[in-house]
């Protein structure tokens, strides 16, 4: 497979629901967890492209624009951007969108680079991708 329709194949969105457990005293989601959501999103992003074992090794310019009340809908989307000899970058893209009614917004955007390792856990080159 190329390594266009590769990312296009890898393309990832996860849904979720913010519940008051998850917001912090302005009744909006933690950052942190919002954080926690967008590296589980670009994990699954980054092995769905890679077919490989894949850790985070940085996180970047992640721009939280809106907040996220509790009550939302929440999609977080996550492509394959750079790809080098062991590394991929992850865009994530997060909107939220009221439960009862058809407005949406992006509220978060942020960049995630993971590294394909080997058993040891050392950087290794991705497999055999065409170019």
């Amino acid at each position: 497979m190329k390594i266009e329709e590769r990312k296009r194949a890898a393309r990832t969105s996860l849904f979720k629901a913010v519940f008051p457990g998850e917001t912090n005293h302005y009744n909006t989601l933690f950052g942190g967890t919002a954080l926690h959501w967008m590296d589980e999103v670009a994990f699954i992003a980054a092995t769905r492209f890679s077919r490989q074992k894949v850790v985070t090794v940085s996180s970047d310019k992640i721009n939280f624009n809106q907040p996220i009340p509790s009550g939302s809908l929440v999609e977080f989307d996550a492509q394959i951007g750079m790809v080098g000899r062991s590394s991929i970058e992850v865009i994530v893209d997060v909107y939220t969108e009221d439960m009862y009614s058809d407005k949406r917004i992006k509220a978060v955007s942020g960049r995630f680079v993971l590294v394909a390792v080997d058993e040891n856990t050392k950087a290794t080159p991705l497999r055999s991708l065409e170019i």
